[in-house]
């Protein structure tokens, strides 16, 4: 079970590293208000009131700043909060944050601010993870489901399923304890229960992939050997001049990539050093060819390309071995120097924009056919394992209730998915799990 942190007072800065128009420096404790009488110009401060003033050291102004004080339990954390918001140079930046630990702070840890939210019970385990997810949110779209999480959609709803596997157990354990008073359910009643239980949880589950691809998004490999036009493709689908393009064999050595969006879903486009078998190839080359095929493995969509006017060679074959068992689109490039047509592939011109509209429409189509649904409920990996738990209990429980053994041993496994559920909302975590999921946050949230 969680240990209680000890009652210090910790400082850190909220906004993002660098020069800006404002930083935040964020401090939360029981000696929060005592720390910022020690360095600001106005003494006293009353919480849900605005205060500009300076910051001093011995005296001396260092810079001119609002803030904004919080008193126990109306803050963020649930302790008492000041929000110092200084000029965003980072010198000054860190000469305040500084200024905080040298009366009496210490610095925050990774998460800590949201971590003693949770454990002042402002909010639960799923929504100081939606706080994550909103945070590196890489697409609209799934910044605006995350925050239904934020809002309490995924604890309501598993809420819910925890009050039902509750009173179930309530009137097995009431039965068996009291049975000269309490009659056991009957046995339909706890399969019927059951199965409605495992019905809502598998709904949930139903979302999990379209959860993790909104979360980790979608890998786009272009591949192709040497000059088949890989470098000039990816430009032109992320209209600007990012991988250099020549018509010397090898020129791209390294792996290159950009993040853009399809229809709310985080695609990485990623070009790749040209793959050919020579002897001949240098060391740099040599590498970049194995990275290429590294990516391709771990691609979840290809685009393969081969040179039109050359036709699809023996080597373009051995290369295209790494990537006919994956899901990809084949294009033929330099469609204005030949007449050829291939009509198993997309022919296109880099050069012309011969069907590159079309090229684009076809990713668009293979990223949207990766079995996505409208996302009703954003669950990560953690969740979606307890749910996983949860729902293997349940199954072990109905089975049992089919079998009609003795509902003592029946409890025991609801009694299992009981505490697997109670894990999504925090309600039963341990010390290992919520360390590791707060280590994963930054600093200053």
């Amino acid at each position: 079970m969680i240990n209680t942190y000890t009652t210090d007072t910790i400082s850190a800065i909220a906004t993002p590293v660098g020069n800006g128009g404002i930083s935040i420096i964020r401090i939360s404790g029981p000696d929060a208000f005592c720390i910022i009488n020690k360095i600001f110009s106005h003494k006293n401060l009353l919480a849900g009131k605005i205060y500009h003033g300076f910051i001093l050291d011995n005296n001396e102004k260092i810079d001119d700043v609002i803030v904004l004080p919080f008193k126990t339990p109306n803050s963020y954390t649930g302790e008492d909060v000041i929000e110092i918001q200084c000029h965003g140079g980072m010198h000054i930046t860190n000469k305040i944050l500084d200024l905080t630990i040298k009366n009496g702070a210490r610095y925050a840890d990774k998460g800590e601010f949201t971590k003693r939210a949770f454990l002042n019970r402002k909010i639960d385990l799923s929504q100081a993870e939606a706080v994550m997810d909103l945070i590196y949110a890489k697409t609209e779209k799934f910044a605006l489901t995350s925050a239904k999480n934020l809002f309490g959609k995924l604890s309501i709803e598993t809420g819910k399923i925890r009050a039902q596997i509750l009173d179930l157990l309530s009137k097995i354990i009431a039965a068996v304890d009291f049975p000269e008073d309490v009659a056991e359910p009957e046995y339909p009643y706890i399969i019927k229960t059951l199965e409605n239980i495992i019905k809502e949880i598998n709904y949930i589950l139903s979302f999990s992939q379209s959860s993790n691809i909104f979360r980790q998004g979608i890998k786009i490999v272009i591949a192709g050997k040497p000059n088949a036009g890989k470098s000039s493709l990816f430009n032109a689908l992320l209209n600007l001049e990012r991988a250099i393009v020549t018509d010397i064999a090898g020129t791209t050595r390294d792996v290159i990539q950009e993040t853009f969006d399809i229809d709310g879903i985080a695609a990485t486009l990623i070009d790749t050093a040209g793959i050919r078998n020579d002897k001949n190839i240098n060391k740099v080359e040599a590498i970049g060819i194995d990275y290429s095929k590294k990516y391709l493995q771990e691609a979840d969509i290809v685009i393969f390309l081969y040179d039109l006017n050359e036709g699809f060679t023996k080597e373009d074959e051995e290369i295209f071995s790494f990537v006919k068992n994956k899901k990809y689109i084949k294009a033929a490039t330099k469609s204005d120097l030949t007449n050829k047509r291939d009509n198993n592939s997309i022919c296109i011109s880099l050069k012309t924009g011969e069907n590159i509209e079309l090229l684009k429409q076809n990713i668009k189509n293979a990223v949207i056919e990766q079995n996505l649904t409208e996302v009703e409920f954003i669950t990560n990996k953690r969740q979606q394992e307890c749910l996983e738990k949860t729902k293997e209990a349940l199954i072990n429980a109905l089975i049992a209730a089919q079998n009609n053994q003795i509902q003592d041993l029946i409890s025991i496994d609801i009694k299992s998915a009981l505490m697997f559920i109670s894990e999504v909302s925090g309600e039963v975590i341990t010390d290992d799990i919520l360390n590791n999921i707060f280590d994963n946050f930054c600093i200053g949230k």
